[in-house]
């Protein structure tokens, strides 16, 4: 991959120095330090989902639900009025 930074004089200055003292190419330096810094960059905290994984889904229920909500939620005010009038 081919990549341009845009770097302020003196950055610029110090990086063709640094390359002419160790006898590598800017591109090589430019790795190194990338590869240094992402190294050392802290990991994401895990999303909720990753931490709760192996939880959702546990809790065996209509495989419609999402579709027929309303007829499952019908059916369950249905059977609790059911219970209540003793019929």
């Amino acid at each position: 991959m081919t990549t341009t930074v845009k770097l302020p004089p003196g950055l610029e200055q110090s990086l063709r120095r640094q390359s002419a003292v160790e006898g590598r190419s800017i591109s090589d330096l430019m790795r190194d330090a990338l590869t240094a810094y992402l190294a050392n960059v802290p990991q994401a905290p895990p999303s909720a989902w990753s931490l709760g994984a192996d939880l959702f889904g546990r809790h065996a229920g209509p495989a419609d639900l999402a579709e027929t909500r309303r007829a499952h939620a019908a059916d369950v005010w249905e059977a609790k009025h059911a219970r209540r009038s003793g019929s």
